[in-house]
């Protein structure tokens, strides 16, 4: 994984609130920075990735981990 400029862990937080709060986040970050989100599998996973991208942010990896849940590397655009 990409060494990550912030961590945001989103586990157990419902769509679409886990986007919302990703994207504040990602707000505050300088362009170029790795933000890496912890969301749960299902919906979370479904839904989150593409809505960082439709605001113009890179998913630059994604890993599913042993527990089903996946960290997302996203650079801020």
């Amino acid at each position: 994984m990409l060494d990550a400029d912030e961590i945001l862990d989103l586990t157990g937080v419902p769509c679409p609130r886990n986007s919302a709060r990703a994207l504040l986040r990602l707000e505050m970050m300088d362009g170029g920075q790795i933000l890496r989100v912890t969301v749960d599998d299902g919906e979370p996973i479904e839904n989150v990735p593409g809505s960082l991208e439709a605001e113009g942010h890179t998913i630059a990896e994604r890993e599913q981990l042993a527990d089903s849940r996946w960290v997302l590397s996203v650079r801020v655009a």
